[in-house]
């Protein structure tokens, strides 16, 4: 049986959601500039409600982000910590890809652009199909200014799934973008319980890094005050 636990404070949200041979269960709280109190306290409790410990687990999976700077860190000391501690292997997930698979399975659109707001006025965003629950990524991740957003060619008919606190700027995308929304979630932020998913196939794949290098993914250098 595969057991993996997977963390995500990446954004005002504090999430954790564990794999157990393919049934997901997790908890989000709303917790900015809190996560680094909650984290533990709600991994603690989780794996307790499912009868596991720690040493049972078989991967820890973080949110490398982008998104919040703080909240990435958190999220890659607490992972590795864990994961050193019990010898496992360490995955590192995109936000965005995890976004895009929320969308999906949400609205079951196959087209997702996922995009986070990196404050200073741009945006961190990504663009991804996702067939049979694996996203593909069509244009990758960056930071940009929302007008700079542009499309790869798509069919005429094609519309897309609009996700993220990236969308809240929405009026200042290009038209081409904005038309092929068909629907949008500008509330929605990363949940661990989507990106324990794609940790359980990167793991199934053997495709994951050593613990001692818990690499958080900022896409920038400039530091802004979450």
């Amino acid at each position: 049986m595969t057991r993996i636990l997977a963390l995500d404070t990446s954004a005002a949200s504090c999430s954790v959601a564990l794999w157990c041979n393919g049934e997901v269960t997790g908890t989000c709280e709303h917790a900015p500039r809190e996560q680094s109190r909650r984290l533990m306290p709600m991994i603690d409790e989780l794996l307790a409600a499912s009868g596991l410990a720690l040493s049972s687990l078989d991967a820890v999976a973080y949110g490398h982000g982008p998104g919040s700077f703080t909240g990435i860190r958190i999220a890659a000391g607490t992972a590795q910590g864990l994961a050193w501690g019990i010898e496992r292997p360490l995955l590192g997930i995109s936000t965005l890809e995890t976004l895009a698979l929320q969308a999906h399975l949400q609205s079951g659109i196959g087209l997702v652009l996922p995009a986070l707001d990196a404050r200073m006025g741009e945006l961190y965003s990504a663009l991804y199909r996702v067939h049979e629950g694996q996203p593909e990524l069509l244009l990758e991740e960056r930071v940009h200014p929302p007008g700079e957003l542009s499309l790869p060619p798509l069919n005429d008919d094609e519309t897309l799934h609009g996700v993220g606190s990236g969308w809240q700027l929405a009026q200042q995308l290009p038209r081409d973008v904005r038309v092929r929304a068909s629907r949008v979630d500008a509330g929605h932020e990363p949940e661990a319980s989507a990106m324990v998913r794609l940790a359980a196939a990167r793991l199934d794949a053997g495709n994951f890094r050593a613990t001692a290098y818990a690499i958080p993914v900022y896409l920038r250098d400039q530091v802004t005050t979450r």
